[in-house]
This record gives C-alpha cells, structure tokens and sequence, in this order.
C-alpha cells in the first residue's frame, strides 16, 4: 500500500485509508480527505514540501508527514 506522499505528480489515486490520531487525523478529514474519494496531485515543492493536490474540486497544499499519513491505491 502506498502514501499519497510517493505519488508522483500527475496521477490520480483513492484514498483507501487515514492513518494518524485524534486532532491531526480530523484536520485531514475536515479538509475533504476520506476513504474513497478521488486525488489528483498536482506539484510537488522543489524541495518536496508541501504536495499540491487537488480534492473535491478545491486546491489544497499537504506538508510531506501529513500526506505520509494518507494511504491510496
């Protein structure tokens, strides 16, 4: 199973599972990231911080652990 953090640029992936705990894990969630929805990661920062992707329509930009904590297939 592979995180959304070794995705390379350009792919589209699903969410399979959140990893994380209590506060961190619900930020992801709130930010439209859940089991079964469809990402597309747009760039990566030239020193590989933050992942841009794009999620239900919006924009949105990852630091690397939070993405290391989203599981995709």
């Amino acid at each position: 199973m592979k995180t959304l953090k070794e995705i390379p640029c350009g792919k589209t992936v699903k969410v399979t599972k959140l990893t994380g705990e209590g506060p961190v894990k619900r930020r992801i969630m709130d930010m439209g990231i859940t089991r079964g929805v469809d990402v597309f990661v747009r760039k990566t920062a030239p020193l590989g911080d933050p992942v841009e992707i794009t999620v239900r329509g919006y924009e949105l930009s990852l630091r690397k652990a939070d993405a290391e904590m989203i599981l995709v297939q």
